[in-house]
């Protein structure tokens, strides 16, 4: 049975990610007043991509040909460390949420070197922001999980199940506030309005798309995808917030399946309502996670040494 399960979330890891991407264009649509694409079109367009084969530029080196491979591989890896339906993880060992922060390090760091690479200044400038947002957001991401570990006494990530475990007004303050800045996390991590506009043609306000204006063929196709399975992650870790993983394992995949679908909803509604910040202003959106980061570590301390 527990193979099973763990097959299930494999597959639920690989493919929520076109859905997911899926859902949140047909929202876009929706408030648009337009009809859309269907449900699974970035799926098919993923299909189209792999079919094609890259194009180098030749001031680029090996670099940037392994990068799209180092980037998916991390992605997938650092996956199996994340509780998902049921709460079951492939890999569940201690402070593994330090390998998962670093792995997806790693395929960050590729990405930004593989930017620099191309030589075009543009892909420079992405990569200076993607970075100066990383070493914003790691520490904030730390001190979330840390906290939480130390509430719970479980030092993995099972202990984000906190608030049931700790049913009192404190742990339901420290969940709402982790879902909060883990999904501010998510529009920052995963290029998202306010922070990147996924859609946007314009180099000198892009991110992370400036940096893979150079990707095609089967290379942008394995990007793309990689970028979809770090929001399912951090979903994944959104939902081990809030379901108990008492819950039969059917019920659990019900409540997975429509939780990422509502956080997708929530994405596109959020792209739809607002506009993409200045750059001035991005920097205080993403320093608000690092804000209530410190204030789950206060509340923490609190529920711990009373005060």
């Amino acid at each position: 049975m527990n193979f099973l399960i763990i097959f299930i979330n494999i597959i639920s890891l690989l493919i929520m990610p076109f859905i997911m991407l899926g859902i949140i264009k047909k929202t876009k649509a929706f408030w648009a007043g337009r009809k859309g694409i269907v449900l699974l079109q970035p799926l098919y367009d993923f299909i189209r991509l792999i079919k094609k084969e890259p194009i180098y530029s030749e001031t680029t080196s090996f670099i940037f040909r392994i990068t799209p491979i180092v980037t998916i591989a991390s992605a997938i890896f650092a996956g199996i460390f994340v509780p998902m339906a049921g709460g079951y993880s492939i890999i569940n060992i201690e402070f593994g949420f330090v390998i998962f922060a670093y792995v997806l390090g790693l395929g960050k760091f590729f990405s930004l070197i593989s930017a620099m690479d191309t030589g075009s200044s543009f892909e420079g400038m992405g990569a200076s922001r993607e970075a100066c947002f990383t070493t914003i957001v790691e520490p904030a991401f730390f001190i979330i999980i840390a906290s939480i570990c130390t509430l719970s006494g479980v030092y993995s990530f099972q202990s984000l199940n906190v608030f049931w475990l700790n049913k009192d007004i404190l742990g339901l303050c420290i969940v709402i506030l982790a879902v909060i800045a883990l999904l501010i996390m998510m529009l920052i991590e995963c290029s998202r309005v306010p922070v990147d506009d996924p859609n946007t043609h314009l180099e000198l306000t892009m991110i992370h798309e400036v940096m893979v204006l150079d990707n095609s063929g089967c290379d942008l196709a394995l990007l793309t995808w990689a970028s979809g399975i770090k929001m399912v992650m951090i979903s994944s870790l959104i939902y081990a917030l809030l379901i108990p993983f008492s819950l039969p394992y059917f019920i659990s995949y019900i409540l997975y399946i429509a939780l990422l679908s509502f956080i997708a909803i929530l994405i596109g509604t959020i792209e739809s309502g607002i506009a993409r910040f200045r750059m001035t202003h991005i920097f205080e959106f993403v320093f608000s996670m690092t804000a209530v980061a410190l204030i789950i570590l206060a509340l923490v301390t609190i529920r711990i040494y009373g005060g």
